[in-house]
């Protein structure tokens, strides 16, 4: 692996869509016992659902520290799944690993951004974040995979989607946070997400999901299903908090023209619940000073949204809910070429994020005919 000093842009790299064909899809597994319940057993089952549920459409590498290697890999026994060992934080790959780049030329490179858990000693979620921060340089060295490192510039994937055609989406209330990169303004900010992922339009929504820990990510809120079409999650409730965060969205959506000049068109997705965590639930995560606090008064940030997009399927979260049928059906009807398959999600959603939050698409090399 060599770190490079150019940036993606002006060496002809590109962030692709999430629909372009991966070569595999990373996980890292889930044990850190102050965010998950119980140890992370449950949560454990779950991740095995969740890497058994995209191998069936792709290869999946789980990264596992140490400690818990021989769980599981014995657990994970299952064919299409490889498990590496690097040791990590927690589990949010999403945020903490690459941000792959491609040229037309077949290569495949890595992004790495600075990670401060979300926020840093300015309402990041734990600390220390180190082992995370270099997650990301650890897979890339496993796939020989040279790196862009954004030294000084923190950024999480979950934050951002692309259409792999020139445009980018992503939230005021996450990327402008004052705990991310206080130093930069919005126009420096832009000036790094077009050098490092070669998008020319970025279309900025106001805010994220209601009491989403991470500030609001993008991914937990809004997404693309193919160029020009997004699915935003959305409610009627005018008593909703989710309300006016989806409506303020919408707006700028509707005014707004991506990188080809095409208006969006705008799927909604409902919001299931209001969620919320049980006193049980609560009383299973230890208490760590420095950790987020797990409460059953405080409202989860569930969304539907949160889902993976695979070679021919999606994966996407059930939360047994009464809405989960209506998300199902739309998902099917926005990827008609896909097969959708619902996961169990709740555990997933107890930790504070959901499957494309606690998933990395690796994508398959490209070389122009």
């Amino acid at each position: 692996m060599t770190t490079l000093t150019t940036t993606p842009r002006a060496d002809g790299f590109h962030m692709p869509a999430e629909w372009a064909p991966h070569s595999q899809t990373w996980l890292i597994w889930p044990e850190r016992p102050d965010n998950w319940r119980l140890g992370g057993k449950p949560v454990q089952a779950a991740h095995v659902a969740l890497a058994k549920a995209i191998a069936r459409f792709e290869p999946v590498t789980v990264a596992v520290s140490a400690a818990q290697y021989a769980n599981a890999r014995a657990r994970l026994d299952a064919p299409n799944i490889r498990v590496v060992e690097i040791s990590n934080d927690d589990a949010w790959v999403r945020d903490t690993g690459p941000t792959f780049v491609i040229d037309h030329a077949g290569q495949v490179r890595g992004v790495d951004w600075g990670f401060n858990a979300w926020g840093g000693f300015d309402g990041g979620l734990y600390s220390p974040w180190q082992r995370d921060d270099e997650v990301a340089s650890k897979i890339l060295e496993i796939e020989r995979c040279d790196r862009y490192r954004t030294e000084g510039f923190v950024l999480e994937g979950g934050s951002i989607h692309v259409d792999g055609e020139g445009t980018l989406i992503t939230t005021e209330e996450c990327l402008l946070n004052r705990n991310r990169n206080p130093h930069l303004g919005r126009e420096q900010i832009e000036a790094v997400l077009r050098e490092h992922l070669a998008v020319a339009t970025i279309v900025w929504l106001p805010e994220g999901l209601y009491n989403d820990e991470t500030n609001g990510h993008v991914d937990n809120f809004c997404c693309y299903v193919r160029p020009g079409e997004v699915l935003l999650a959305w409610t009627d409730d005018p008593n909703d908090p989710n309300y006016p965060r989806c409506h303020a969205a919408l707006k700028v959506l509707e005014r707004s023209r991506d990188a080809q000049g095409r208006p969006f068109v705008v799927h909604k997705m409902p919001i299931p619940g209001p969620l919320y965590a049980t006193r049980a639930e609560c009383d299973g995560v230890d208490w760590v000073a420095g950790s987020q606090a797990r409460t059953p008064s405080a409202r989860l940030a569930g969304s539907y949204v949160n889902f993976l997009i695979v070679n021919g399927g999606v994966i996407a979260p059930s939360f047994d809910d009464p809405l989960d049928g209506a998300a199902k059906a739309l998902l099917q009807r926005v990827f008609p070429d896909h097969e959708v398959v619902m996961v169990p999600g709740r555990e997933l959603l107890l930790g504070g994020g959901n499957i494309h939050c606690l998933t990395q698409q690796q994508p398959a090399p490209y070389r122009a005919g």
